[in-house]
């Protein structure tokens, strides 16, 4: 029988911490959430390895390391409103309800949405409220957010979420642009975003996030 807590020290401590995640809230989090009950069932066995896991139709949960790193850019705080875009079966808004205040996890799958509700609350995670809606529309009935996060790449962020970001808050993508990818945060100061680098990562682009054409007459 698999060890999953086992796995998930190894995790911590081989593809976390030494992508320089030291925060306690975050390693805590990442320790106590059972990452192997937010994959798919035929996935289970794979839950830990350093990789994307595919959740069919393009998406994925993240890689730990990409997912650890993006949380220690954000600092996410036990005061802070988070929304979530992609959460697929809400591995990424159960490790966030533990170092935020509340979570609103959003997902365009409706079979997705349904599991990640149950998975949410077998673990106890109450601070989470799963949207079925647009990615690209993201729930802004609860905002505006102290903090955003997607959880796959963009190529375009909509305007509809760069307004769901609180003045004060933060935005954090992986950028895909060809077969590069870059994660950026965005802080919103007086009404506009300023982004800066991060680091280095690439997963696929979520469904209404690619560029938009521009035709020129």
């Amino acid at each position: 029988m698999t060890d999953f807590a086992k796995l998930r020290t190894m995790m911590v401590d081989t593809q976390v911490r030494p992508s320089d995640v030291t925060k306690f809230p975050i390693i805590e989090a990442m320790l106590t959430v059972a990452r192997e009950n937010f994959v798919p069932a035929a996935q289970r066995e794979a839950a830990y390895v350093g990789d994307d896991i595919a959740l069919g139709n393009g998406r994925v949960v993240l890689d730990a390391r990409v997912f650890a790193k993006m949380l220690d850019s954000l600092d996410i705080q036990n005061d802070e409103l988070v929304l979530d875009i992609g959460t697929g079966l809400g591995y990424s808004s159960a490790v966030m309800a533990r170092m935020a205040q509340a979570v609103i996890a959003v997902e365009q799958d409706a079979d997705l949405a349904k599991d990640a509700t149950a998975a949410l609350a077998a673990a106890g995670a109450d601070n989470v409220v799963v949207e079925v809606a647009g990615l690209a529309a993201g729930a802004p009935q609860h905002g505006p957010y102290d903090v955003v996060i997607l959880q796959g790449a963009a190529q375009e962020i909509p305007a509809a979420i760069l307004d769901q970001v609180k003045e004060g808050g933060r935005i954090c993508s992986i950028f895909l642009d060809g077969s590069l990818g870059i994660v950026r945060i965005g802080y919103k100061i007086k009404g506009k975003l300023t982004w800066r680098m991060v680091f280095n990562a690439t997963a696929p682009v979520l469904p209404g996030y690619e560029a938009q054409n521009e035709f020129v007459l």
